[in-house]
């Protein structure tokens, strides 16, 4: 389920990313979708390509990984998140959700950390 007011557009300096075509309230479920799941040997070969940039950390000790379908894998990454994402290991879904309202045209943004507040810099922010 993807609500039809999310579009992928040019993101500044990002590449491409998600945005919404309407206002959002806050607490909005935007997007609920179906993963793939690479076993720890998969998840490895994986990160060796140019997905190693799409993946998720998979399962409860994160040894896995995942690649989101839908738009999951096109959110970017912001410390100052307006979505957050909840992961279901059991049944390989990842919903998004707006963490406060959103303006038509505002590009939605996930703190890749998983928590909205964890400020730890992640793999491209350490390099």
């Amino acid at each position: 389920m993807i609500l039809p007011i999310l579009v992928v557009a040019p993101s500044k300096e990002r590449g491409r990313g998600v945005f919404a075509s309407e206002p959002i309230q806050a607490q909005t479920i935007l997007e609920i979708s179906p993963v793939l799941v690479f076993s720890m040997a998969d998840r490895k070969k994986a990160e060796e390509t140019l997905l190693y940039n799409y993946i998720f950390e998979w399962g409860e000790g994160h040894e896995m990984g995942a690649l989101g379908l839908g738009y999951i894998s096109i959110y970017n990454h912001s410390y100052q998140p307006n979505c957050t994402y909840l992961m279901d290991f059991e049944n390989e879904l990842i919903t998004i959700t707006s963490l406060h309202d959103i303006a038509a045209g505002e590009e939605l943004f996930i703190n890749y950390n998983a928590e909205p507040a964890d400020q730890s810099p992640i793999w491209f922010d350490a390099q």
